[in-house]
């Protein structure tokens, strides 16, 4: 098969990136390459997607400047032209070889160009010794600089002022040298960013010989770089978890009962596997032998085991917890539900949200300006008013300080990042961000009936029986042959009545808008629509009450069978598309959680329409709409606020696409959910409250955040006006913002979420 990707991508995953604003920097020294137009660094999932024709040495050199490092030494293609690629023998940059299962996505036989995920995760264990190392490694130098820096205070009496500088020149080198380092590489360029500001606030207090709050500049913004860091990877690891459910090998049953162990990209649809006891099932498929409890919890969130014997379909991803089974194989691992979760959840990673944009632009402009305004308080006082030039020279140093935008940047993307982890853990995939803050913001929800409100499948919902001993045994029989959706309710309604056989039936024809006609050991019956009333010869008693009874299930909005014979009938069933269990507690839970308006949307009649209605406790709702009309129904519900649409079949596409906020049921048609911007795996509304409550938590802290680090900072630049801004002031109001903003933003992934 030829490539036909145009532009072929390969993905490395990188460490050590320090914050936002040094990876989009990093991204732009990228770009600058030869071939690196194209590259994206995504600083949340710790990812670079670039060509794969660009000079991966000058590439390393660039990361290198800021301390980071790829973590793959060999490119993993999106777009393999049909190539096998076996991995049998790639080395690492991190010294170790891997087996190269890749269980996310990777799927080295695209040869379609899509842009698979392409995660290569493999549960991350592969770089978090290295992480780990350097982690270590800064702590162990931390705490160095600071037993130096306590040492100055406990020897200030006994040294000498050269010894004691020896002692303050050594802390700073332990815990500042890195920024120091890339600050002045930065100033000579006249770039300025987070690392800019402390070098020259660094050596503005070493000239003016503030030797001990030099030092402590240099230890507590260490200490804050490694807090930022931890708050970062905590959130990513989270979602790296959440990853690594994914299969890295298949055993397939090969002629003459022999198996084969192979990689999961290897798998071929129609592949026959097998699946031991504890074992992942590796793809979607159906089973065609055994019989076993699969727990789908990393597909459905639903942690709770589902029997499953031959000829029920199972995911991939989902493990088999007793028993033997054999799969066949219907999708590549690629196409796989699993599959699809990984790549959009790496996706979903990296979107930015209109905050982290608006954030981004902000401190891009926010940095220059705080070296003007530390310039100006510098140069004002002294030359306007007279005032002391070293006073003033040590206030603007501490305002570079205060300027510092390390919390601001961070207000966002651990909360969004906690926020999409939490909600894929319950088995709620959010394709981004930036629906996980709209999904905080809606205040409406339409729903599609059939499927969504309801199970999408007909039910007895109520029943006249006026001949209890032979109702049932006939209805079934009279039904038995037939696969219509209503005749099969009414054959699972006979056999929970008790029924175990159904007597064959002969001479059975159909009767053209009515039903259908046979008999049943010489005995004739009808079983079908009341038109099937001409049939029969009734007593006018028993007419007036059979008519009575069809008219009431009428007004309530059921579809009707009745079975007759010549003179008699058995009884009637009225029948709709049973309410999903859970559908009113939703809506209730819905409505506490802030939601004002909920309304069902429906191709379906009038009084079906109320009847769900009424069931559900929607607010609103509108029948006989076509599909265009339900996308005009959504347009003028959007004009009245922020509206989200929950759908699962081909008709709800154009509505979830016009919506603010599509949200489709898990096992609903490939168009809805690939036109959703939110999924429910597990194909009930159960967790979408607790979605919406993790939503507008996350939304709630980024406020919060932002409020907190521009806070702090305005507190502590107010202190130069009186001139009682000190360096000591200017690094704990920076450091406090962080950790608090770090501490805020992981709290989201905290707490037990309940299914409605």
């Amino acid at each position: 098969m030829p490539n036909s990707s145009a532009n072929p991508k390969a993905e490395f995953k990188v460490q050590g990136l320090s914050c936002a604003n040094c990876a989009r920097e990093l991204q732009d020294e990228i770009r600058k390459l030869e071939h690196g137009q194209d590259a994206a660094l995504h600083y949340n999932s710790g990812r670079l997607i670039v060509n794969p024709n660009v000079d991966l040495s000058r590439v390393s050199k660039i990361l290198k400047s800021d301390g980071a490092a790829l973590v793959d030494g060999h490119s993993h293609d999106y777009d393999h032209g049909g190539r096998d690629h076996h991995h049998d023998d790639h080395s690492h940059l991190d010294g170790h070889s891997h087996d190269h299962a890749h269980g996310q996505g990777d799927g080295h036989n695209h040869g379609h160009g899509d842009n698979h995920s392409d995660s290569h995760s493999h549960g991350h264990s592969h770089d978090h010794g290295s992480h780990e190392g350097e982690g270590r490694l800064i702590k162990w130098l931390l705490s160095t600089a600071a037993i130096l820096y306590i040492a100055t205070f406990a020897l200030g009496n006994v040294l000498p002022p050269a010894a004691l500088i020896i002692f303050y020149v050594a802390a700073i080198v332990l815990s500042g040298y890195s920024t120091f380092w890339r600050g002045l590489k930065n100033l000579l360029r006249l770039k300025f960013n987070m690392d800019t500001l402390m070098t020259v606030a660094l050596a503005g207090a070493v000239v003016i010989g503030e030797w001990k709050e030099a030092t402590l500049v240099a230890i507590l913004f260490g200490l804050n770089e490694l807090l930022e860091g931890y708050g970062m990877s905590r959130a990513r690891k989270s979602m790296e978890a959440l990853l690594s459910a994914a299969p890295k090998q298949a055993v397939v049953l090969r002629a003459g009962d022999r198996t084969e162990t192979i990689a999961i990209e290897e798998l071929q649809v129609n592949d026959i596997v097998v699946v031991r006891a504890g074992e992942k099932i590796p793809s979607d498929g159906t089973i065609t032998e055994g019989n076993s409890a699969v727990n789908e919890a990393a597909i459905t969130g639903e942690s709770i085991p589902v029997s499953k014997s031959a000829g029920d379909t199972v995911f991939g991803g989902s493990v088999n917890t007793e028993g033997l089974l054999k799969v066949r194989i219907e999708k590549a691992y690629q196409d796989s539900s699993l599959s699809k979760i990984m790549h959009l959840v790496q996706e979903a990673q990296d979107t930015k949200t209109p905050t982290e944009l608006f954030i981004d632009k902000f401190a891009r402009y926010y940095t220059p300006a705080i070296m003007i305004i530390a310039a100006l308080v510098v140069l004002i006082p002294p030359l306007l008013f007279g005032a002391p030039w070293m006073k003033w020279v040590y206030e603007g140093l501490a305002i570079l300080i205060v300027g510092c935008p390390c919390a601001l940047v961070l207000s966002s993307p651990i909360a969004l990042v906690s926020g999409m982890t939490r909600s894929a853990r319950s088995g709620v995939l959010i394709k981004g961000g930036i629906h996980l803050e709209q999904l905080g913001r809606i205040n409406m929800i339409a729903f599609d009936k059939t499927g969504t409100l309801t199970e999408g499948r007909p039910a007895v919902i109520q029943e006249v029986v006026y001949d209890s001993e032979h109702f049932y045994a006939t209805a079934g029989a009279m039904e038995q042959s037939s696969l219509h959706p209503l005749a099969e309710a009414v054959v699972r309604k006979a056999e929970e009545s008790g029924v175990a056989h159904f007597a064959p039936v002969s001479d059975l024809i159909t009767l053209p808008g009515q039903g259908i006609q046979g008999d049943i050991e010489g005995t004739r019956y009808w079983a079908g629509n009341e038109q099937l009333l001409q049939h029969v010869s009734l007593s006018p008693l028993d007419s007036e009450r059979v008519q009575a009874d069809l008219n009431q299930m009428k007004e309530a909005g059921l579809t009707i069978v009745l079975v007759a014979e010549a003179k008699h009938v058995l009884g009637i069933v009225g029948l709709a598309d049973q309410i999903r269990p859970e559908s009113r507690d939703v809506i209730t839970k819905l409505h506490q959680a802030g939601i004002e308006h909920t309304v069902m949307l429906t191709g379906d009649h009038a009084g079906t329409a109320r009847t769900v209605a009424q069931a559900t406790g929607v607010t609103d709702w509108y029948a006989g709409l076509l599909p265009e009309q339900k996308v005009d129904k959504i347009k003028e519900l959007a004009a009245k606020g922020n509206i989200a649409m929950v759908g699962d079949g081909i008709n709800d596409a154009p509505a979830l696409a016009t919506a603010q906020l599509g949200i489709a049921m898990g096992k609903g048609t490939d168009s809805a959910v690939e036109t959703a911007d939110i999924v429910l795996m597990q194909d009930h509304l159960g967790k979408l409250p607790t979605a919406i409550k993790i939503a507008r938590l996350s939304n709630r802290i980024i406020r919060w955040n932002i409020g907190i680090s521009l806070g702090l900072k305005l507190i502590a630049l107010l202190l130069t006006i009186p001139g009682l801004l000190t360096l000591w002031i200017a690094v704990m109001s920076d450091m406090g913002a962080t950790i608090l903003v770090t501490l805020l933003g992981l709290t989201v992934l905290l707490g037990k979420d309940k299914e409605a």
